[in-house]
């Protein structure tokens, strides 16, 4: 909005030439998020206080300890996630290019996958944990939404179906319709895997918030003619707006970690994790990173496995595994502390992120 409102007073006075710059906005729109989830969460946390919407902790026969770790955190404001979204969205819409394509996909699919983790809260609030939005449901509305972005997506000319491999200089394959199935799995699986991945104070929104630093510098580098060109990976023109809004994801995961950190005082709920999980799938998917982002996201990749490691080894044997899947809770049931699992988690998120990074000179 700014960027339409002040870039063409350009010549009136001189000043207003730096709205040009997407480095300049990228780095207010980062701030202003951060400010804004600042500014509204205290009030935000006394509503849902009042509206008693708070998490409940259920008691698990074959996993009392754990209850016993967490049995504190019941009656936590949750549906956080609101704050997440107003933030983002709020300060991408005042620092973006609100004319660019990517941008607003990229606001769409994050706002439709928040809309619906929304009402999963909202059903878990109303009638009670296994009341919520059924799998199957969730899964074809995440579905639908995905496979909207992607081809309307698709309808602009300008963007490839070529498959980028991380440490290749030259994409391997042009995918054509193909792209479509490859595309949804990033989408819908990034959005499950955030959500799984929420467990614990903190642990997904500091491991998106370097996932979204990481995507920040990306965004640029595909955006940019010369460097893509320098770096041998996938100009894609009007990606350099995306740098706006993965730098506001992470002002806005920064100001929501400062509540939400151990010991967490709200929850962002279905609301934010299927948001933030479906914001990075998109991302990756608009900049040609589709399978970097299993390197970049190996934390989230890592919960999901596991998951589908104990489901299929109790199935197949009648054994377990982990103590208990998503895998942040074997370790809490190991004796690890939260604090201590939730920062080794980011020590390993951040590596990732600089070992993604790395890639782009590795080719």
């Amino acid at each position: 909005m700014l960027y339409h409102l002040l870039y063409p007073l350009r010549d009136w006075w001189f000043g207003f030439n730096v709205f040009k710059y997407i480095t300049f906005r990228a780095a207010m729109a980062s701030v202003t998020a951060f400010l804004l989830t600042l500014l509204i969460a205290p009030s935000m946390i006394r509503w849902l206080k009042a509206l008693k919407v708070g998490e409940s902790v259920r008691r698990q026969e074959e996993v009392k300890d754990l209850f016993e770790l967490h049995r504190h955190k019941g009656g936590t404001p949750t549906m956080g996630g609101l704050l997440i979204l107003a933030a983002l969205i709020g300060s991408t819409v005042l620092w973006g290019d609100l004319f660019n394509l990517k941008l607003l996909l990229a606001l769409g699919l994050t706002a439709a996958l928040g809309g619906l983790g929304f009402l999963d809260d909202l059903a878990k609030l109303k009638q009670g944990r296994g009341k919520e939005v059924t799998a199957r449901s969730k899964l074809f509305w995440q579905g639908a939404a995905a496979v909207f972005f992607i081809v309307v997506l698709l309808g602009d000319l300008s963007y490839s179906t070529v498959l980028e491999v991380p440490f290749f200089k030259e994409p391997l394959w042009n995918l054509g319709l193909g792209y479509i199935p490859l595309a949804l799995l990033v989408v819908v699986g990034a959005s499950n895997a955030v959500n799984l991945a929420d467990g614990l104070d903190g642990l997904a929104v500091g491991c998106t918030i370097m996932i979204a630093l990481c995507l920040t510098v990306m965004s640029y580098l595909a955006g940019h003619r010369i460097l893509a060109d320098y770096l041998w990976i996938s100009y894609v023109p009007g990606a350099g707006e995306l740098c706006v809004f993965c730098a506001a994801l992470a002002g806005a995961g920064m100001g929501f970690l400062w509540y939400n950190a151990h010991p967490a005082t709200i929850f962002m709920g279905d609301t934010g994790s299927l948001a933030l999980g479906g914001a990075i799938g998109a991302v990756a998917v608009l900049i040609k990173k589709e399978l970097l982002l299993g390197l970049l996201g190996g934390i989230f990749v890592m919960e999901v496995l596991s998951v589908i490691l104990q489901v299929a080894s109790f199935r197949m044997t009648g054994n377990r595994i982990f103590l208990m899947a998503p895998i942040h809770h074997h370790f809490q049931l190991k004796g690890w502390p939260e604090n201590k699992v939730t920062v080794r988690f980011w020590i390993l998120g951040a590596v990732l992120a600089l070992l993604s990074l790395s890639t782009l000179k590795l080719r």
